[in-house]
């Protein structure tokens, strides 16, 4: 799979120093005006380094439609709770009208999908962290509070906040899973049709650092893209969970590098441990582990 956003900020780097050119940050939203990526007779010819979701294997898995000015975008998102929906800061910093949030999907196409279910929420709504800064992309997280509880079925589920206590684990040297509808290839012109996942090692922030000078810190969270493995457009918000079962959440995809997906620049998320205290207060969604 290669994906992350709709409108995920890719940095652009100075090529051979590793510095950022923070006046060269740009959004590559995936413009739902332009048609679709179109359907092969072999869903395997569209995956290049991932899988497609099997039916119900990530039902925390959230998708949004959002309606910004001049058009609408695609990001992904988890869901934490009955009533909210944690995502990227920029895939929401924008918006006008609000945001379909897809539910229990799996092709985000079929409207008729069984389990499927699709709700508005007014921008009001929606919670941009108070210390976003778009420019050096930090705090990089909002929540959304749907207008209904949602009822968890088999289609739809919760992914656990990380247990809150005191020191937390960096989660280095162990495996993740990301997942969404974004693009599969950097030749691809939109987001896909169906869920796609794949499972990554996590990177030590020190080794993750000297990629993005100046970008990442100890509030993200680094995968490795090798072989092209790597989040891209269309998947910003969405979930990095741990791969034990648990379904964890650890990361919302936040940013990669503009020279594309399947370069081999490690994939960087809000790392959720950071931002436990924010989400209870604008919440209530806590793991005490009890």
């Amino acid at each position: 799979m290669k994906f992350a956003c709709a409108s995920i900020l890719l940095l652009v780097a100075v090529v051979g120093t590793n510095a950022v050119d923070w006046k060269s940050l740009k959004s590559l939203d995936v413009d739902v005006k332009v048609p679709m990526i179109r359907r092969h007779d072999s869903p395997a010819g569209r995956i290049t380094s991932g899988q497609i979701a099997a039916r119900n294997q990530f039902p925390y898995q959230a998708g949004l439609m959002l309606y910004v000015d001049g058009g609408a975008a695609w990001c992904g998102g988890t869901v934490i709770s009955e009533r909210y929906i944690l995502t990227a800061a920029h895939c929401t910093d924008s918006l006008t009208t609000g945001v379909d949030v897809y539910l229990g999907a799996w092709d985000r196409t079929n409207k008729k999908e069984e389990g499927q279910q699709i709700i508005f929420v007014q921008t009001k709504s929606v919670i941009v962290h108070e210390k976003w800064d778009p420019s050096t992309i930090t705090n990089d997280i909002s929540l959304i509070k749907l207008p209904v509880e949602i009822v968890f079925n088999e289609y739809i589920q919760p992914a656990k906040l990380p247990v809150k206590s005191g020191q937390y684990s960096t989660y280095a040297g162990e495996q993740a899973i990301a997942s969404g509808w974004g693009k599969t290839s950097d030749q691809a012109s939109g987001a896909t049709d169906i869920l796609q996942y794949i499972t990554v090692p996590i990177m030590n922030n020190s080794g993750c650092s000297p990629w993005y000078i100046g970008a990442v810190s100890s509030t993200n969270i680094c995968i490795k893209t090798t072989g092209g493995t790597s989040t891209c457009n269309g998947d910003s918000g969405g979930p990095l969970v741990l791969n034990d079962g648990s379904n964890t959440l650890i990361g919302a995809t936040s940013f990669g590098i503009a020279l594309g997906c399947e370069v081999g620049w490690p994939g960087v998320f809000t790392r959720i441990t950071s931002y436990l205290d924010w989400i209870e207060q604008n919440s209530g969604v806590v793991n005490k582990g009890i």
